[in-house]
């Protein structure tokens, strides 16, 4: 892979990592528990993005079965929290 690709790839990691921090002020901002958890998959979905970049920059295959575990956790977290907590309209 060229070394510009490689660069690019961890700079674009980098840029999902800020939205990541980003995610994690309307985690703890909230106003409710709808917010927090939209939040709470985009924290799912970044890491996602992330570990798949790596993958790809570092040459690690063993980040992608990482990154399928983190996808189906985040879809479990959301069933779960919508059964236990629900989300009432507004």
């Amino acid at each position: 892979m060229p070394e510009w690709t490689t660069a690019a790839l961890w700079l674009a990691a980098g840029g999902v990592l800020a939205t990541i921090a980003l995610g994690l002020v309307r985690v703890e901002r909230g106003p409710a528990n709808g917010d927090r958890m939209l939040a709470a998959q985009l924290l799912g979905t970044g890491a996602v993005a992330v570990l798949l970049l790596l993958a790809r920059a570092a040459g690690i295959p063993a980040l992608l079965d990482v990154a399928l575990v983190m996808a189906l956790l985040a879809g479990v977290a959301g069933a779960v929290f919508v059964r236990r907590i629900g989300v009432t309209p507004p």
